[in-house]
């Protein structure tokens, strides 16, 4: 055992013992959801905040997640590089991002013990900075073929074809590709459209607009709430709108820490994302959540929360609690939603139209959240009722590991449901059994 994992160990005792510590006396907190939450008073995490991850362990001796009654998984893909999101070609064919965070020069005791846990749990490390094909010629369900699509980005992530131009979101660039039909690999260099700041959230995804013209790019924020000083978060924590004809672009919606999956909702035709909240408030404070995106609109970050003032923030007179947008729809805190796609009702056998929502997973509460694929449905063009799981099983019983995380969702050729998995891996695809 290397130094590194040794301290990664140490690093895992002390932080049992300091939630063991802080929530001994919480009693139950249970998950909050729903269009009206009720969040709990937030409890101040002190200078060391609530810090348990799992370590990533794979999946093995042909274990898989569990899927609900009526459903099947089966791997699409196995043996990829902590693959993340995921792209579907005309003809079929799979693009999947495979990236991860960088590892960083840790400056202090804390960012020490926060990158031996990332690295401990495959959140951060070597970035992979590959996009690949994979090609289901048989349509059996699995892709016998795979190849290497464009290598070289910084942490790709977003992707969206549109016409002859494959467009890719990297941590630091908005990128264009010529792409021809049936390709198994592009060597042109890419075209930088847009400079994009990377680190701190680093996740860049993409949709385009109903008629193509304009693509939307998240861009998470650099630090937590603001730590580094509100210049540092110039055009982050946003959706930027990007006009492929002007090449100009504009901040559509702000004040959205770390919005990362997108989906269009059919009924209202409004734009739609899943947001991963602020730490060191609490298990449940404040939920990360699902909501419609409004142009103009300002969701809290870093100021306040579903209306609640975070007084650990200078406020600004120009964005008063008040007047933010609130969310539509909590998913409990620290679920990490990352992944986001709408399901047609009839998609899955039993389940209406709504959102499929791939959560990535706590690393910062007492009980663990998220790591599990769940589904939010709606009537009317909103959220109801409380959420559904498709699949779940990414962790031991003790919380002690991960077979796998969740992450990106989409829609399959043949309308099966595709999961990114970047610890196990793998693309997981659900049907009906």
């Amino acid at each position: 055992m290397n130094v590194s994992s040794i301290f990664a160990n140490v690093v895992a005792v002390i932080g049992a013992v300091a939630v063991a510590i802080r929530h001994r006396d919480d009693g139950p907190r249970p998950p909050v959801f729903g269009a009206s939450p009720v969040i709990p008073s937030a409890k101040a995490q002190g200078s060391i905040p609530t810090l348990k991850m799992p370590t990533a362990k794979g999946w093995e001796h042909g274990r898989t997640p569990t899927a609900a009654a009526g459903l099947k998984v089966n791997a699409f893909a196995a043996g990829l590089d902590h693959p993340r999101h995921m792209h579907v070609l005309p003809n079929g064919d799979v693009l999947v991002a495979e990236s991860m965070g960088e590892s960083g020069k840790p400056s202090s005791l804390f960012d020490h013990a926060m990158s031996s846990t990332m690295k401990r749990a495959r959140a951060s490390g070597d970035s992979p900075n590959r996009i690949t094909l994979l090609r289901d010629a048989d349509g059996d369900g699995i892709a016998e073929i795979r190849h290497t699509f464009i290598q070289g980005v910084r942490q790709p992530f977003g992707m969206i074809l549109l016409g002859s131009t494959l467009y890719v979101g990297a941590s630091d660039a908005l990128l264009a590709y010529p792409y021809e039909p049936g390709a198994t690999s592009i060597t042109a260099p890419g075209k930088k459209l847009m400079d994009l700041k990377p680190g701190g959230h680093w996740t860049r995804n993409l949709i385009a607009s109903k008629d193509g013209s304009k693509l939307y790019v998240a861009v998470g924020s650099q630090t937590n709430i603001g730590d580094a000083g509100l210049d540092a978060e110039i055009d982050r924590a946003c959706i930027h709108e990007f006009d492929l004809a002007t090449g100009k672009s504009r901040i559509f919606a702000g004040g959205l820490r770390n919005p990362v999956g997108m989906a269009w909702e059919p009924t209202t035709g409004a734009l739609w994302t899943v947001v991963n909240e602020r730490d060191g408030l609490g298990d449940e404070t404040p939920p990360d959540y699902l909501t419609s995106v409004r142009d103009g609109g300002f969701y809290g970050w870093p100021f306040s929360y579903w209306g609640v003032v975070d007084d650990r923030v200078p406020q600004d007179p120009a964005h008063p609690a008040a007047s933010q947008d609130h969310p539509d729809y909590a998913l409990g805190g620290h679920t990490a939603s990352l992944g986001l796609c709408w399901l047609p009702e009839g998609t899955l056998p039993g389940f209406p139209g709504g959102m499929a929502i791939g959560q990535h997973g706590s690393w910062n509460r007492s009980t663990l959240s998220g790591y599990k694929l769940t589904f939010v449905a709606f009537d009317n063009g909103k959220p109801t009722g409380l959420p559904r799981d498709i699949l779940t099983d990414f962790l031991s019983p003790d919380e002690k590991y991960s077979y796998g995380r969740p992450v990106g969702v989409t829609l399959a050729a043949d309308n099966a449901v595709l999961m990114a998995d970047d610890v196990g891996d793998v693309i997981w695809r659900v049907t009906a059994a």
